[in-house]
This record gives structure tokens, sequence and C-alpha cells, in this order.
């Protein structure tokens, strides 16, 4: 009877490892531990496992070259973004390739132009890859760091974000205790971001916390967008639904909400107070200046590129990395801020 030459998947379940393991310890491009590479090798020889010669020479070549994959570079906040990543990625020697991936018809496009045949590992903005491919790139043990998302359940990669929760908490507990608004609408971002769970989440919270009721007519989608942002302002203007303030999911959704709230005739913060979220540059220089929650974009990007290289280079990366957020109070909410 003929046997089958035994495969990576083979080796790694008869050594009790993953199959990334296994690829680490026959390339040698990461630390595995002792006992783990001693199993590994043991089966090797009991399997008499013979890794193919092509795919030992693509794994253990390196690019020098880190990837990026994120939406259609536009607005305010992926400027620092950008900078964070590249200071850091210029520090240690490596080049950045950049793929923005745009939607088709809705959907994002499928193809992946960056991966393991040019990078040495990938930054992923939100959802920008989807879960099957980070489920091959996660079982090919190829470097991976999330931005702005947690990853698909059994899938150990880090992920580096800011406190949205705690930053939209506090913004709302604000807007209730020094002004004693009790009508406060929420814009959330686009379906399935996580920044948008957790911001509507510390709203919620902050809303149970002092006894008022959540009214679902006061919560719509903005899409963390200038333009998408006004036409549910403005139902709720034509509806005549009584708002106290509004908050708008991000800085720029709360710039469309403000220029809506003009043309309706009233007054941003007399009639109705806005706040946003992220601290933009543009924020400061809105009339009135913006309420919002300092998010250090900058930094996410500087500490997703560090814990990229620190993956490829040692094999280890925080599971999660969560910055602080900064309350910034200004004007456009009724205090007389900076």
């Amino acid at each position: 009877m003929h046997k089958h030459r035994a495969t990576i998947a083979d080796v790694a379940k008869h050594a009790g490892v993953s199959i990334a393991t296994v690829s680490r310890v026959v390339n040698q491009t990461t630390t595995v531990s002792d006992e783990a590479a001693a199993r590994v090798q043991a089966s090797i020889a009991e399997l008499k496992y013979k890794p193919h010669t092509a795919a030992r020479s693509l794994a253990s070549r390196k690019t020098h070259t880190l990837g990026l994959v994120l939406p259609e570079i536009s607005g305010e906040f992926f400027s620092p973004l950008l900078r964070g990543i590249e200071a850091v990625v210029r520090e240690a020697g490596y080049d950045l390739l950049i793929s923005t991936q745009g939607q088709s018809n809705g959907r994002r496009e499928a193809r992946r132009p960056l991966g393991e045949h040019n990078t040495d590992g990938l930054l992923v903005f939100t959802n920008y890859l989807d879960e099957t491919e980070l489920t091959h790139l996660g079982r090919m043990g190829f470097p991976v760091v999330l931005l702005y998302r947690s990853a698909p359940a059994a899938l150990a990669i880090p992920c580096v974000t800011f406190e949205n929760k705690d930053g939209s908490r506090r913004l709302v507990d604000h807007l209730i205790e020094a002004h004693g608004f009790r009508r406060i609408a929420f814009l959330a971002g686009p379906e399935d971001n996580e920044d948008s769970y957790w911001r509507e989440t510390g709203y919620r919270e902050s809303l149970a916390a002092h006894g008022l009721p959540f009214d679902p007519t006061l919560v719509a989608v903005g899409g963390f967008d200038y333009q998408e942002a006004q036409a549910p302002v403005e139902h709720w203007l034509s509806e005549g639904i009584e708002m106290d303030a509004i908050f708008a999911g991000d800085d720029e959704s709360a710039t469309g909400v403000i220029e809506v709230i003009r043309r309706a005739g009233k007054r941003v913060p007399e009639d109705v107070a806005v706040v946003g979220f992220d601290d933009v540059p543009l924020s400061r220089h809105l009339n009135p200046p913006l309420t919002t929650v300092r998010a250090p974009i900058e930094m996410t990007g500087r500490e997703a590129a560090r814990q990229l290289v620190n993956l490829i280079r040692t094999g280890r990366a925080d599971p999660l990395v969560l910055l602080p957020t900064e309350l910034i109070v200004r004007n456009s909410c009724g205090c007389h801020g900076a």
C-alpha cells in the first residue's frame, strides 16, 4: 500500500503544535521554545518529513519591507497615523508599502496586493482584510498586527487601538453633569466598526449611570463621514425631534453636523451642542472650537509598527495595546474651553 508523503500538517499534529510553529522551526524565522522545537524535530525525523525546498526558500526570503492595508487615504485622521507608522518603520530599517483597498459596489475588493510574497509583515487597518485572509496568514505564521480591531476568534493576532469606551463615557458624562443635558443624540460610525461599537457603548453606559433612558430615535449612522452625517441630522431637525446635544461619533462627522445645524438657522451650542471624537487638527479651528476626545492617533501608528517589528524579529508581541484618551473641552458644548 502506498504511503503518502508527510506534510507540514502531519508534523504539527504529531508534535502537538500549530503549523506556524513547525514553519518557524523549519525556516528558523523566529524563536520557538526549546521544548516545542525538540518535539517538532523528533516528529520530522519520525515521519521522515522533507520540507519543500522552494517553499523553504520563499518562507525564509526577507524583503525588508512592511505592508500597510487601509482604505482610501482621506480626511485628517490618516496623516498622523501614517506619520507615526513611517517614523518607526524608517528607524527600524524597513521600507513601507501601502495598499489602499478601495470599495467596489459597496464591498471591499477581494484582491490582496500585499502579503507574504512581497513583505515581511502586515499592518491591517480595521476590517480591510477579511477573516479568511487573516486565517490564511495566521496559519502560515506570517506576522500581522491589527489596527482598531480585535482578532477573529482562535487567531492570536496582536491589536493596537485606543480607549474608545472610556473616552466616550467621559465625554457624555460631561454633557450631562456640566450642562444638565438629557436628550443627547449619537451618530454611529460604519457598520461593524469596533471604534464605533465601543463609543456607543460608552454613550449608553453614561446614560444608564445617570438614570437617563436610551432612546433609539436619537441614534443614527453618520459613517465617520462629513457628508453622510448630515442626512440623519437634517431628518431630526425636520421632524422637530428635541435634542440638547449631538455626539457626532468623530470630528469629521461633527463638522458636517455643525454645518447642517447652521443651515437650519440654529446656533451651536446655544440651540444644540455638538461634540466629536479624535481631536484632529481642524477641530480647534472650527467655529465654535470643538469639544472632543483626544485620541493618540500618531502614537497608535508608532506602537503598531513597533509591535510588528518586534513580532518579525522575536516572534513576540503584546496581544492588546490599549492607549489612553483625553477629554478636550472647548466651546461647542457650551463651555468656555481652550
